[in-house]
């Protein structure tokens, strides 16, 4: 069976582990959440009651810490996430056409997972490298002075592999 983020699996015995080891931290919570999102590459909604029993919350008070924190997640992401700059200096320097081309190279819109789980398009208010701008970051990968030929590059792995 093919991944997409449609049938991705968790593997709710390590989320089980994980909850394991928070239980004597006193407010756990967000430490907790980020390690399974570190852990399983988002946090699951079916972990959301194991995690509301184990601390003795509420299962909303749980999914209402999640959906506060925009770093958090219910659904499988890429495993390479894509951050296009929508700030000031970055739109000033061309940075709509950098995502359109992004999105092009991608086949994805802003917020979308790739069905083979590789590539996550977000767009972030401010990257903080303004001198570089129009920015795309990649991972933890930050690239600058970005132009059509410099995405192309880097997506040029994408063509051969798709």
């Amino acid at each position: 069976m093919d991944k997409t983020p449609e049938t991705v699996k968790p593997d709710m015995t390590r989320v089980a582990e994980i909850i394991d080891s928070y239980r004597e931290q006193s407010w756990p919570l967000i430490p907790l959440l980020q390690e399974i999102q570190d852990e399983i590459g988002y946090i699951p909604p079916e972990a959301i009651n194991p995690i509301a029993r184990a601390f003795a919350l509420f299962p909303s008070e749980v999914q209402g810490v999640i959906t506060f924190y925009e770093q958090l997640y219910t659904t499988p992401r890429g495993k390479r996430v894509v951050r296009v700059c929508r700030g000031t200096a970055c739109h000033v320097r061309g940075g709509k056409t950098i995502l359109k081309l992004v999105k092009q190279h991608l086949g994805l819109e802003e917020g979308q997972t790739s069905p083979d789980l590789e590539y996550t398009l977000e767009t972030v208010a401010c990257i903080g490298v303004c001198a570089l701008a129009p920015n795309i970051v990649i991972g933890k990968d930050t690239h600058g002075n970005m132009n059509p030929k410099k995405v192309a590059q880097l997506f040029e792995d994408k063509k051969g592999s798709g």
